[in-house]
């Protein structure tokens, strides 16, 4: 059935695309022009990447791909949408890097991707396409060289058990929740104006069961640490914190985690 799940995915996420290009959220002219897609703890956490080998999962349409590359990474970027892939291909060659995009399910990496790298990189809305985490945790570790890092920042997973359709914040899903969860709605995150139809089946992972995925797939936990404020203006009512962050106005409970863990 998960098959069935993807395909509904891949097509939205192939509207998803030409509509993020061309929005203010992804700034595709800033970028273009040598702005980097990537964030504070991305940055923080895997320091100098010149000359090492990275892999990006789940890569949309390559900016932060492309990122790592003008940092002088050798880079490979995954994703299940056709569009991203070709945009990212595109930006690639426009831009004049060496990065390489794939186009496949994320769970299927390795059939695609034989190479082994220094560093798997992942971020921001990406394990809440995946039913299952421990093929995923697999996937990374075949694909990391021996003494490799795995990076993710991601939203975290209290921000999931909310819906968010009407403007409002109501918690509706369950931290542990097994079973998919379906939503249709107009518009995208990157552009809540757009008429596109959004069809999504998403599923929720609590932080164990993503640390757990990683340690049972053979890493080394480095570190997970949580945050209250997050570098995306994506959810109702968030306010700007002096540090140009986003953050609920109470503070009650994370928006974001990051894991950092090794290939002994």
């Amino acid at each position: 059935m998960s098959e069935d799940y993807f395909e509904v995915n891949r097509q939205t996420w192939n509207e998803k695309v030409k509509v993020h290009s061309k929005s203010e959220m992804y700034d595709l002219n800033a970028f273009k022009n040598g702005k980097s897609s990537l964030m504070s703890y991305e940055l923080k956490a895997l320091g100098d990447v010149r000359g090492k080998s990275l892999l990006h999962l789940q890569c949309h349409f390559g900016q932060d791909t492309l990122s790592w590359s003008r940092a002088g990474a050798k880079c490979v970027g995954v994703d299940l949408s056709d569009e991203g892939i070709a945009l990212g291909k595109q930006l690639n060659e426009e831009l004049q890097l060496d990065a390489e995009f794939v186009r496949c399910n994320v769970l299927d990496t390795s059939k695609y991707v034989k190479d082994v790298f220094d560093i798997v990189f992942t971020s921001y809305g990406v394990i809440g396409w995946l039913p299952d985490l421990n093929p995923w945790g697999k996937m990374i570790a075949e694909r990391l060289k021996r003494g490799g890092t795995f990076y993710m920042a991601e939203f975290h997973p209290i921000v999931w058990m909310f819906d968010y359709l009407d403007g409002k914040s109501i918690m509706k899903y369950g931290y542990m929740q097994d079973d998919a969860i379906y939503e249709e709605y107009e518009g995208t995150y990157a552009n809540q104006g757009s008429k596109m139809i959004s069809k999504e089946y998403g599923w929720n992972h609590g932080l164990s069961e993503v640390v757990n995925a990683l340690i049972e797939a053979g890493l080394t936990i480095d570190y997970l640490n949580e945050y209250d404020e997050s570098p995306y203006d994506v959810l109702p009512d968030l306010e700007k914190t002096k540090s140009g962050m986003y953050a609920t106005k109470d503070k009650l409970y994370p928006l974001i985690f990051e894991i950092k863990a090794t290939k002994l």
